[in-house]
């Protein structure tokens, strides 16, 4: 794991639930519901289905439902400024590249790990590392088992201008443990992970 400099922010972490809802809805509305107003929906069964307020409906009735795991990541003032989603594939059956993904598959993971978001403010600054470590703490908590995660490779390829990485860089991933598995398109791969209980 890299070093970190003396003056990194901390950060503290609590799950997405009823409680803390108005965290994470300030923080998409403040990012323009971000990605178009997905609302984190993506990887969840219904998808990108209907208008930005159409999924922050539906996302409201997971968190309600407690049909949803995201881990929430505060900063020192106490403000949301990003999270990490995670969830067994039924609950996160919505991958890119699935097609690709399902013909070299061998058994599914216990877990996936779907999107991560930083605010734009807060970027570059440890806040998608202080997530994902969250989530695997959480996993083991749960009983652990095989994670999954779906990142783009950003080394040996030239910078991406405007590009997002709502999944995250296959950096990350190396520095937390993961393991390339196999490719499923150009710049993405499936990594894993095996957390102990």
């Amino acid at each position: 794991m890299p070093d970190v400099t003396p003056d990194a922010p901390s950060y503290s972490t609590a799950l997405l639930t009823p409680d803390t809802w108005d965290d994470f809805a300030a923080l998409v509305e403040a990012n323009n519901g971000v990605w178009g107003g997905c609302w984190c929906m993506g990887f969840h069964p219904e998808g990108l289905v209907g208008t930005p307020e159409d999924r922050r409906v539906t996302k409201r009735a997971h968190t309600d439902a407690g049909t949803v795991h995201q881990v929430l990541v505060y900063d020192e003032g106490g403000r949301c400024v990003g999270w990490c989603q995670f969830g067994s594939p039924a609950e996160l059956p919505n991958i890119k590249n699935a097609k690709v993904y399902e013909k070299d598959l061998g058994e599914l993971p216990h877990w996936r790990i779907g999107c991560i978001f930083t605010g734009s403010k807060h970027r570059e600054r440890g806040v998608a590392r202080a997530a994902v470590t969250a989530v695997l703490e959480e996993i083991r908590r749960a009983g652990g088992g095989a994670v999954e995660a779906y990142p783009e490779q950003v080394e040996d390829r030239k910078p991406q201008r405007g590009a997002y990485l709502h999944t995250g860089p296959e950096t990350l991933y190396e520095e937390l443990g993961f393991v390339r598995d196999r490719q499923i398109a150009k710049w993405r791969w499936v990594m894993r992970l095996e957390v102990g209980a």
